[in-house]
C-alpha cells in the first residue's frame, strides 16, 4: 500500500470521518474549513485528488465531493490514532447486563447479541462456544408419558442439552430412575461426542434407554451456537433495498457467518472491510470481531456487521468490552 505524508493521512481521515457522519460526499472546501488541516481549499482538493488516484478515495459522480473506498477505510481503521471508548452509560448498561444475567448459556448469548445490536444499531453476530468442548455436570431422563422420556443434561459450560426419546413400549417410572443412575456413573466429567459406550448395568431394559439417552446426545454440539440480533436494524444502513435483503439472507446461513469470524481472528484481524472477507453478498459490509477468552481459551466471538462507513472506533470498543464481560461471566459458569 502506498504511505501517504502526515498531510495526506490527515485529510484522508477527515474525508472518512465526515463520510461515516453523514453518508454525503465530502468536498474539499468542507474539508478545509471544517478540520484543523490547516492548508488551502486547492492544496486540499490536490491532495484529494492524490488520494483518488492511489485508489484511498472515490468520486461518486464528477461534480460531487470523494467517498472512502474499501482501501481508504482500511487505512483508517489501520492507522487509529486511538482506540474508542465506550461513554459511561454504554459501559453501566453492560456492566448491568451481565451482573443480572441468570439461566441458560443459550439465553445468555441470545440476549448478548440483542445488547450488542443496541449499543452499535448494527446487526450483531455472538458465537459460543460448542458443547462438544465441555462436560457433562449433571443428566436425567424424565418421563413424558408412558412411552416418550426426556433426556437433559447439564454442560460444564452452562449449556443445558436436552433430547427426545420414544420407545415400543411402556417404560416404569423406576427404570428411567435406574437409567439416569447409570448415565451419571457413566457421563459426569465427560464430553458429549462420541459418547456412545457404556458399561451394561445388568438389567436390560436400563442399559436400552441409557445407549438411546447416550446415542442421542452424541448428536449435540458438533455445530457452533450463532446468535443474530439487530438484523432489523441493517434496513436503515443501507440505501438499497436488494443489499438489504442480500445481508439478511447470509445472515440467517450460520455456516457461513462462523466461516467468515473464524477466518477473519485466524487472519489476526479485528475489522474485514467490504472485498476483503470474499463473500459477495456481503460486499457492501465491515465486519469488526473480538474473540471471547476464558482461562486463555478461546471460547467464542462477538462481533458486528454493519456498512462499511460504519462507526469502527465505537464498534471496536463495543466488542472489546462485551466480549470480555462476556469471557468472564462464562468463566464464572
Amino acid at each position: 500500500m502506498v504511505m501517504l505524508d502526515d498531510r495526506k493521512t490527515a485529510i484522508l481521515r477527515a474525508v472518512v470521518q465526515e463520510y461515516i457522519g453523514t453518508g454525503q460526499p465530502v468536498g474539499s472546501s468542507h474539508i478545509a474549513n471544517a478540520h484543523e488541516i490547516n492548508v488551502s481549499s486547492a492544496t486540499v482538493r490536490h491532495e484529494m485528488a492524490f488520494l483518488e488516484q492511489e485508489g484511498f478515495l472515490a468520486q461518486p459522480h464528477t461534480s460531487a465531493g470523494r467517498i472512502p473506498t474499501d482501501q481508504g477505510y482500511r487505512f483508517f481503521v489501520d492507522h487509529l490514532s486511538q482506540p474508542g471508548q465506550l461513554d459511561d452509560l454504554k459501559v453501566s448498561q453492560v456492566r448491568d447486563f451481565f451482573n443480572g444475567a441468570h439461566g441458560r448459556m443459550e439465553e445468555l448469548l441470545a440476549r448478548t447479541s440483542h445488547l450488542v445490536a443496541g449499543l452499535t444499531n448494527y446487526a450483531s453476530v455472538v458465537v459460543g462456544p460448542k458443547v462438544e468442548r465441555a462436560e457433562v455436570r449433571s443428566v436425567q431422563v424424565v418421563g413424558l408419558s408412558a412411552r416418550q422420556a426426556m433426556v437433559v443434561a447439564v454442560m460444564s459450560n452452562g449449556a443445558v442439552e436436552s433430547e427426545h426419546l420414544e420407545f415400543d413400549t411402556e417404560i416404569p417410572e423406576s427404570r428411567l430412575l435406574a437409567a439416569t443412575v447409570h448415565l451419571r456413573q457413566a457421563m459426569m466429567g465427560h464430553g458429549l461426542s462420541g459418547s456412545n459406550d457404556i458399561s451394561l448395568s445388568g438389567d436390560e431394559g436400563v442399559d436400552d434407554i441409557c445407549r438411546r439417552a447416550m446415542l442421542a446426545l452424541s448428536h449435540v454440539g458438533a455445530d457452533d451456537s450463532v446468535y443474530v440480533g439487530g438484523a432489523a436494524s441493517m434496513a436503515s444502513a443501507f440505501d438499497a433495498v436488494d443489499v438489504v435483503r442480500q445481508v439478511l439472507q447470509t445472515l440467517e446461513q450460520q455456516y457461513l457467518v462462523v466461516t467468515l469470524v473464524r477466518d477473519i481472528l485466524d487472519r489476526g484481524l479485528s475489522v474485514s472491510i467490504g472485498a476483503e472477507h470474499g463473500i459477495e453478498p456481503l460486499a457492501s459490509c465491515s465486519v469488526v470481531v473480538s474473540p471471547v477468552v476464558v482461562d486463555g481459551e478461546q471460547m467464542g466471538t462477538v462481533g458486528v456487521l454493519g456498512p462499511t462507513r460504519m462507526d469502527y472506533r465505537q464498534a471496536l470498543a463495543t466488542v472489546a468490552v462485551v466480549s470480555d464481560r462476556l469471557g468472564r461471566r462464562l468463566g464464572e459458569g
